[in-house]
């Protein structure tokens, strides 16, 4: 039997969009996750709680209490924890500025990275048109990703069966549908330009659902993704260095180095039976 992972630690983790409080959030996936990496600092940028959802419905099982309760025990081990909240619990920015169980409030910050680069860390929807001034609209899109969630499950029960892999419906859609594509490309000039003004040297933020480490004008943007379709993070290394994670492909790589590990060992000998003689 292979021994467990070990606990990767790394200098600042960045996660976002979580939507604890849905059917869609990947709760478990993003525990496994928490007890594989470790950080000196934690920032939840943003739609960690889906206050919208929550609102019109309750619903919180066990495993979305065990991630609470995880990032709890790491503010209790000395991780320093920071949330910045975003659109679906905007609740919270009602605290800017207070502390609660450890862990820090704030509408953005600036993090500074080992190599000295300064990064603006905020959630983004601030910069989200739709959900500035036409809140009735984000609700609706709101509804409509719910609804391609829905779609998504009962494809991929099937794509299961079939040995295919996991396919998105609403990922397929930003990237093909032309408004979508053009809204994602402002959204992240826009943070990159806010970025500028604040004299950062790049942003990181979340809102879109779509993981990115790029170059914009000068500037890097990140973006965490989210833990309901892609299950992506960001962390920086001790270096400086900043990395997308994306944690599915990391627990495929795992899984098939195991494979080649088991099948590389020589197969166990048989034990003589009583009585006979092993053969040389």
């Amino acid at each position: 039997m292979s021994e467990e992972p070990e606990t990767v630690r790394v200098r600042t983790l960045f996660l976002s969009d979580t939507h604890l409080g849905t059917k869609g959030c990947q709760a478990g996936l993003l525990l496994d996750f928490l007890k594989d990496y470790d950080a000196d600092v934690i920032y939840l940028v943003g739609d960690i709680v889906d206050g919208w959802q929550l609102r019109s419905g309750w619903y919180w099982p066990q495993g979305h209490n065990d991630v609470v309760q995880k990032l709890l025990r790491k503010v209790r081990k000395g991780a320093r924890i920071v949330y910045v909240p975003g659109n679906h619990d905007e609740f919270l920015r009602d605290y800017i500025g207070t502390t609660f169980g450890g862990i820090e409030i704030a509408e953005s910050r600036i993090h500074e990275a080992a190599d000295g680069r300064r990064y603006l860390v905020i959630h983004g929807d601030q910069f989200d048109m739709v959900v500035r001034h036409a809140r009735w609209l984000a609700h609706l899109g709101d509804g409509a990703y719910t609804f391609a969630l829905w779609v998504n499950t009962g494809l991929n029960r099937v794509r299961r069966r079939l040995g295919l892999a996991y396919w998105s419906l609403s990922a397929w859609a930003k990237l093909k549908v032309k408004n979508a594509v053009n809204f994602i490309g402002q959204f992240e000039q826009f943070l990159a330009d806010e970025a500028r003004r604040q004299g950062a040297d790049g942003v990181i933020c979340g809102h879109i659902h779509h993981a990115a480490n790029r170059e914009i004008d000068g500037l890097r943007y990140l973006n965490t993704g989210d833990w309901v379709e892609s299950c992506t993070a960001i962390v920086e290394h001790y270096d400086g260095r900043m990395e997308v994670l994306h944690y599915p492909s990391l627990l495929r790589a795992r899984a098939a180095a195991a494979a080649e590990a088991a099948e590389a060992e020589p197969p166990a000998e048989a034990p003589a039976l009583p009585g006979r003689r092993a053969v040389a």
